[in-house]
């Protein structure tokens, strides 16, 4: 069993107002995400500086350990606060999030410290991952020095990617992938609400 943890601890300042409550296909993005994830976990909860914010949920929340500390802050208090020994971790601004995906992530969970998906290498998904507690002591290195870059730790622990290739077999078209941080691509994730 894993742990599954939303993040809902970004600003949100290109898009200009609180992401995780857009409403995406009649309904508030952060209820999609949750509707995706709660069968998968008996240990659910929201990683958030604004509890208040999540309170109707009903989840544990979390505030970060270290404030001020970016995604990688974020990530170091969802690991810390996972009740299993391996949290998956995904954002609150992904309305397509694919629970057969997910699952497929969670069954190679103990395959390695550090689960990720590559959709467009290099870069990693960091926010659609699973993570072992094997990663806390790295990575909270390197939040007291502050060097914030969230993939600097996976040079110290195992890391598994997970090949596109592989990916599209379960989401061809790579929707859980989609994510908005601007209005413009808030627009684009209505119409692909509309198409699924």
């Amino acid at each position: 069993m894993v742990s599954i943890a939303i993040l809902a601890g970004g600003q949100s300042k290109r898009m200009g107002q609180d992401k995780a409550f857009l409403q995406v296909g009649g309904k508030p993005v952060i209820e999609r995400v949750l509707e995706s994830v709660q069968s998968l976990t008996d240990d659910l909860f929201i990683s958030t500086n604004t509890p208040n914010h999540y309170q109707q949920y009903g989840l544990r929340l979390v505030g970060d350990i270290y404030p001020d500390k970016a995604a990688l802050g974020g990530l170091f208090t969802a690991i810390h606060a996972a009740r299993h020994p391996h949290v998956l971790v995904v954002a609150c601004d992904m309305p397509f999030l694919n629970a057969d995906l997910l699952q497929y992530l969670i069954t190679l969970a103990d395959s390695a410290d550090v689960v990720v998906p590559v959709i467009n290498p290099p870069q990693p998904e960091t926010m659609h991952a699973v993570y072992s507690k094997a990663c806390l002591a790295p990575i909270e290195a390197r939040l007291l020095k502050d060097r914030l870059k969230i993939i600097g730790f996976f040079e110290d622990v195992e890391v598994r990617t997970i090949e596109r290739s592989d990916i599209e077999k379960i989401d061809p078209h790579l929707y859980a992938f989609v994510n908005m941080n601007t209005p413009e691509e808030w627009e684009q994730v209505q119409k692909i609400a509309k198409k699924i």
